[in-house]
């Protein structure tokens, strides 16, 4: 039976990282043959945005896997054993932007960058993020998460000189739900030079701070 999809094997050379699987409209059966065609290249196979359910069935499946509920990222493979530190730091707004927090993490862990992460240090307690700012000096990106008024990649541009990644997060209340009001402020930031991804596109932004990195 011919396959329904062509896995790109050569974007990795390329580019530096290889295709990885947007699982969340795809069936079980689809996942299944791209996870062993994925094995059949001996590559691990990283899957975003994949419902609980699916990842049941694909991990009782295929070992070793690994499947984190809270970003709905599922390996199957390992994260690189070697990975580089202290190069990209993740802020988070509230605790709310977990989600995006840890599919940003573990997207950057397959590509070997293990992300340090500063958990709700949003501006409704901006002595929360003046506590880090020494700290954060150190990290070549900043990729900062946020929902409501989306503010806080904003006072991050003023004060910090790194690239900065901006994630609108669909989290908040009223005209804030959905994540359209992160978006519109991150866009018309009066930082300079911040860079904007979609809303919760945190693979994305994992990616987009793994080309600057890789790019040097």
């Amino acid at each position: 039976m011919s396959k329904n999809f062509r896995i790109d094997y050569q974007r990795e050379e390329r580019i530096g990282f290889q295709e990885v699987v947007f699982g969340a409209s795809k069936t079980i059966d689809q996942l299944r043959g791209i996870i062993q065609d994925f094995q059949k290249n001996h590559k691990s196979a990283l899957v975003t945005r994949l419902q609980k359910k699916k990842a049941e069935v694909l991990t009782s499946e295929f070992s070793p896997s690994f499947y984190d509920q809270t970003s709905k990222i599922l390996l199957v493979g390992e994260f690189p054993k070697e990975v580089v530190e202290d190069e990209i730091a993740i802020l988070s707004g509230g605790t709310s932007d977990q989600y995006l927090v840890d599919e940003i993490y573990y997207s950057l862990l397959f590509v070997g960058r293990k992300a340090s992460r500063f958990h709700d240090v949003g501006v409704a307690g901006v002595h929360r993020l003046l506590e880090n700012i020494e700290e954060l000096r150190k990290y070549s990106v900043l990729i900062v998460v946020a929902g409501f008024e989306g503010a806080l990649p904003t006072v991050v541009g003023g004060l910090l000189p790194q690239p900065i990644i901006a994630v609108p997060a669909s989290v908040g209340y009223g005209v804030s739900k959905g994540g359209k009001t992160a978006l519109k402020s991150m866009l018309a930031s009066c930082a300079n030079g911040i860079t904007v991804v979609n809303i919760d596109n945190g693979y994305g932004a994992a990616m987009a701070a793994f080309r600057i990195i890789h790019g040097k």
